[in-house]
């Protein structure tokens, strides 16, 4: 058994430039996975591979792979030997099939002894299979897994993948591996560059993989080693004329991703565009061309850009001016567009939000806004936040989506309806509303500012999910299609991070009224399910910041209405958590959810002091009910941190408890007494956490 590099490599035409990280990544992390599990490599190799991604081009380089699977041996254990051999010694039945299973005679069966007896067996020898019969089925899975919500045929044969498929390599050192998959037959031949190269790449090693496409491709195979020139690239062309470049990782990938050998080129464009607001600007750079936008000193937009060609031109003056050419006619579309929505005021765009669909069942944008308004004012109140603004921002901030610059650049939502607003002569709260009742837009982004945009930031989201969910648009599994997922966790960030003690049960009713006024009834059954798929959401909001799980479920099981109290009770069962009678208290707690559990019927929380005969019950007792006279005030408060790390001072008096103290006693009522008891201690608990969840 022999080991060496091994080279993967699917040739493909131009990949989808926003997926290529992601494809690369879950091909290499599969190939990896399968070449572990099949024995081919160890851990120390996968750590030291390499993994390539170009515009036509997914591989892999791993070191140190072997040539064949190791062989194998497998104990096989068969029937009892009292049952193997009649009272002649005649082999039954039972041994007979078990010779036959393991392809041997009886006579041949080894005998294993235990201590629980003797037992036929036979050792199975298999040869581990060599590299060249495991990298297809490695390959065939890792290309299964690869995310592409949609894949395509070509040609006439019935391969689907995400683009056409034209070429595979699979070499281990200097040798091809004979497998196929999409009807490719593996080789050791490449193709370069689309345009820099012509013919194909023939590689008489792996592990020349890379320095091969270089040199004779003029590819730069490597996605990080490409990212790292573009941005070494741009910085220095920025450096040249003093300005900066806003920070864009999104765009570096894409960037990185359309090019497999690139070339940064200054270009600028007339200032004159500069009148128009800047994010239509960026927009038109970034968005429409690729382009990376610059910045002066003081953060003022400059007339000039910076595209990455994956041509190495030796006439760049001429590239650079057919980049200007294309970017001039896009700012002079979004110059037009801005000069004709000043035309007329945004308030104006509102009728004819009737003509656009928001959701076939719930009506037209036009009745969604309606509902946006009853709402956000409802909301407004609850959280002292200016009612008439928060309607009136509700009532307008749909109307952009009719304005010709969102019909364009529809990523500008919001923005622009906040300087359409501002020219209109708006309060400026209501133009912030606008804006940012679109905040959070993407996972950790910024929230509203204002209690207007945050009531307007709810109701939205909030219409969305109780009338989507109500319609029947249910997600399931990976499939979100209307973003409900997302939309909870902003309204669960709205209410936790903003301070806002609403409870949900409260809010998704009030919407459902909205509704209910437009004749779409929404059950109290559908209402219950909706609040239900919100709360599931805060789990993956605390496991993001590295929160116990066992903690998330210990709140989660007293079910609280208000997503910030649900935050003030983590608080504080974390904060228990640290404490020294924690772990001893959680076990009580368990201890105590299982005795209850078992019992048939009601358990009472009235206790008798008479029937109290243990002097440890009594310690019990006293102890709880002082801890109530203390506690429950603080818990009423919402000071949930005080009050449960004073319940650490049952402890001792819980440990005595169920040392000297039979709960389950002959006395029936004395035993209704004592699980009353605890009943009572357990109570006392769950006016914060089930705190038995807590233990491992």
């Amino acid at each position: 058994m022999s080991t060496d590099h091994l080279l993967l490599e699917l040739g493909t035409e131009e990949l989808p430039p926003t997926a290529l990280k992601s494809l690369s990544d879950s091909f290499t992390e599969s190939v990896l996975t399968g070449l572990v599990d099949a024995q081919l490599t160890s851990a120390d190799a996968v750590e030291t591979a390499q993994s390539f991604a170009s515009p036509r081009r997914l591989a892999i380089l791993v070191p140190e792979v072997r040539d064949k699977q190791p062989d194998q041996t497998e104990d096989r254990r068969g029937p009892a030997v009292a049952a193997a051999f009649d009272e002649d010694g005649n082999a039954t039945p039972a041994a007979q099939g078990f010779a036959r299973s393991c392809g041997v005679e009886v006579n041949q069966l080894s005998r294993l002894k235990t201590d629980k007896g003797e037992w036929l067996s036979y050792t199975v020898e298999q040869a581990g299979k060599p590299l060249a019969d495991v990298v297809g089925e490695i390959l065939e899975l890792a290309v299964k897994r690869l995310p592409i919500p949609k894949r395509m045929r070509w040609g006439d044969g019935d391969a689907e993948f995400v683009r056409p498929a034209h070429w595979l390599v699979a070499m281990h050192g200097n040798a091809v591996l004979p497998t196929s998959i999409l009807g490719l037959t593996a080789g050791n031949k490449s193709r370069g560059h689309r345009f820099h190269s012509e013919g194909e790449i023939e590689f008489t090693e792996a592990k020349l993989y890379q320095s091969t496409l270089r040199e004779a491709g003029d590819v730069i195979a490597s996605f990080s080693e490409r990212q790292q020139i573009i941005s070494t690239q741009i910085e220095q062309l920025a450096d040249s004329i003093n300005a900066t470049i806003d920070e864009d990782q999104d765009l570096l990938d894409e960037v990185t991703a359309l090019v497999e050998k690139p070339v940064s080129l200054l270009g600028d464009f007339d200032a004159s565009f500069l009148e128009v607001p800047s994010e239509c600007l960026i927009s038109a750079m970034r968005d429409h061309q690729k382009y990376f936008h610059l910045r002066d000193a003081q953060g003022n937009l400059l007339p000039n850009f910076i595209t990455v060609s994956n041509i190495e031109s030796s006439n760049t003056t001429r590239v650079i001016a057919g980049n200007e050419r294309v970017l001039r006619a896009r700012l002079s579309d979004a110059r037009f567009f801005w000069n004709t929505d000043r035309k007329q005021k945004l308030a104006t765009q509102l009728p004819k939000l009737e003509n656009v669909l928001f959701h076939v069942k719930l009506g037209s944008l036009a009745n969604k806004t309606t509902r946006l308004m009853t709402l956000a004012e409802e909301i407004a109140g609850q959280i002292d936040a200016d009612a008439t603004i928060a309607r009136r921002g509700a009532e307008l901030c749909k109307a952009d989506l009719i304005t010709d610059m969102v019909g364009e650049f529809d990523k500008l939502q919001g923005v622009m309806g906040h300087y359409y607003a501002d020219l209109d002569g708006e309060p400026s709260l209501v133009s912030q509303c606008i804006e940012q009742h679109y905040w959070p837009r993407f996972s950790g982004d910024q929230l509203p500012e204002s209690a207007e945009a945050q009531a307007v930031a709810l109701a939205d989201r909030l219409d969305s999910l109780v009338g989507i969910y109500a319609a029947g648009e249910v997600p399931t599994g990976d499939k979100d299609p209307y973003s409900l997922r997302r939309a909870s966790l902003g309204i669960l960030r709205i209410l936790i991070e903003q301070k806002k003690p609403l409870s949900l049960v409260d809010l998704v009713a009030k919407c459902a009224d909205t509704y209910a006024a437009q004749d779409f009834s929404i059950s109290t059954e559908s209402q219950k399910e909706i609040v239900g798929f919100i709360q599931s959401r805060l789990t993956a909001y605390y496991q993001a910041q590295g929160i116990a799980t066992s903690a998330i479920n210990a709140v989660a099981a007293c079910k609280p209405e208000r997503p910030l109290d649900f935050d003030q009770r983590l608080a504080a069962v974390r904060s228990f958590n640290e404490m020294t009678e924690a772990a001893d208290l959680a076990a009580a707690n368990k201890r105590i959810t299982n005795i209850l559990k078992k019992q048939q019927g009601v358990v009472p929380l009235d206790i008798k002091d008479e029937l109290l005969c243990e002097p440890a019950e009594q310690v019990l007792y006293n102890a709880m009910l002082a801890l109530e006279g203390s506690a429950n005030p603080l818990f009423d408060a919402g000071d949930y941190s005080t009050g449960l790390k004073s319940l650490a001072d049952l402890r001792s008096p819980v440990d005595e408890f169920f040392e000297n103290v039979m709960v389950m006693s002959e006395d029936p009522a004395q035993q209704t007494n004592r699980l009353a008891l605890l009943k009572r201690l357990q109570a006392l608990f769950l006016r914060v956490a089930d705190i038995g969840q807590l233990q491992a």
